[in-house]
């Protein structure tokens, strides 16, 4: 892997993989909703939209796509939290056009057709609301409740007051602040050399303009003062919840106890998650563990659904499941098998050129990645006692938030489950 940074302040990332016959590029950007205020809240989504509305060189998405397309790519943006970013895949050959593309679209946009975009996010947005327009997204409400009063807390894509709000010259202005030299990392992985990617993004990123890199404030700790229980009702067939554990930033010392608890949770169907509550007794068509790190707090979190009159007992299990992982009932089996496949799942990655530019060029906006060497070395040195430690003090009863969307007829139930969690999680 290489780094280098150029005059403007941008950082290009290139990983070498000639075993590989495709390419990827992807160009991240330190800007997201947490970037953002009241006022604002949506204008890095809205932005992203804009983006694939055409550029200078390129003055509409037809013929921006059609070059990307003809090189076998096929363009794409994310907003997220934390940053955004805009990514192809290419043959070989297509490196310099595809670059040409997202330096074009990223420095020179033209910003056009801001209405019609604004009412295109308008409809996405009817996927986490109801008909009276309250949000019934899991995601959005235990973010609402975990990073209470922080920018964190507010929706990616903004709310339907704040998004029809935003005029053209709040757009330019956030553009103008995030889309410098500073703020951006171009990584590009694949069957190419340091060289030609140096030489085709100082061509295709000419224009971007020197800045530096966005700060944010840290959230605040939440109090452990929980369990914390939020139920929104909703005539639906089914639950959705999730249970959240606000845990540490990505490059934490116990952030790597906690990834090996992730596994022996949810790992495969013989994991005991699935396991215990799916396969065993049927309370639910699917469960899930999963970890959502920012580089300055992070989240342990248990997804799923199910029918109403199953909800408490689904809760009780995953309780009682967590509470095995407190009290240390972790076999040397089960911590091996979850090295294992975390080594095996680097090992993957290797092969994978966008799993590549995720983690070197998508870290890079933060701090220097690791290696997978290093990182295997440091999941190798977590013990079982480890384990034991990281899960009493993160996984406690105190730290749980509960959010439920569903009907009204499991929410009683489910919170005097919630409410006495820490008699399962001892």
């Amino acid at each position: 892997m290489f780094r280098d940074v150029l005059p403007s302040g941008l950082t290009v990332v290139t990983i070498e993989t000639p075993h590989l016959h495709s390419l990827m590029c992807a160009v991240y950007v330190r800007v997201g909703s947490r970037h953002e205020d009241d006022g604002s809240n949506g204008v890095s989504h809205l932005l992203e939209h804009l983006f694939f509305r055409g550029s200078k060189s390129y003055p509409d998405s037809v013929r921006m796509n059609a070059v990307v397309e003809g090189v076998g790519g096929n363009l794409n943006g994310v907003t997220m939290r934390d940053s955004s970013y805009f990514y192809s895949p290419a043959h070989v050959d297509g490196l310099e056009q595809l670059l040409s593309v997202l330096g074009e679209m990223l420095t020179r946009p033209r910003l056009g057709h801001l209405e019609t975009e604004k009412r295109i996010i308008l409809e996405e947005m009817l996927d986490e609301v109801d008909e009276r327009g309250r949000d019934v997204d899991v995601d959005n409400l235990s973010k609402r409740v975990l990073y209470q009063g922080h920018p964190l807390a507010m929706k990616i894509a903004g709310t339907t007051d704040s998004v029809k709000r935003l005029t053209l010259r709040a757009v330019r202005r956030h553009f103008e602040r995030a889309y410098v030299g500073g703020n951006v990392v171009v990584a590009v992985s694949g069957p190419v050399t340091r060289r030609r990617v140096l030489e085709a993004t100082k061509r295709s990123f000419k224009h971007l303009p020197q800045g530096l890199r966005l700060d944010e404030a840290p959230p605040i700790p939440l109090a452990p003062t929980g369990p914390r229980f939020k139920y929104v009702t909703l005539d639906e067939a089914q639950v959705e919840f999730r249970l959240s554990f606000p845990t540490v930033r990505e490059d934490h010392p116990d952030s790597a106890g906690l990834s090996l608890l992730r596994r022996v949770l949810d790992d495969g169907l013989s994991s005991r998650l699935p396991h215990n509550i799916v396969e065993k007794r049927g309370l639910a068509y699917s469960v899930g563990a999963m970890i959502e790190s920012f580089h300055d707090a992070g989240t342990f979190e248990i997804d799923g659904a199910s029918a109403p009159e199953n909800l408490a007992p689904v809760f009780e299990e995953v309780l009682r499941t967590l509470g095995t992982l407190r009290a240390g009932k972790i076999t040397r089996e089960e911590l091996r098998r979850a090295k294992t496949r975390f080594a095996m799942h680097l090992d993957f990655l290797q092969d994978s050129p966008a799993d590549l530019c995720g983690w070197f060029g998508g870290t890079e906006l933060y701090r220097p990645a690791e290696t997978f060497a290093q990182k295997k070395a440091e999941m190798e040195r977590v013990t079982l006692a480890e384990l034991r430690r990281v899960a009493r003090l993160w996984l406690a009863p105190e730290r749980l938030v509960a959010v439920s969307v569903g009907p009204r007829s499991a929410k009683k139930k489910a919170e005097r489950v919630i409410v006495r969690a820490g008699r399962w999680l001892k």
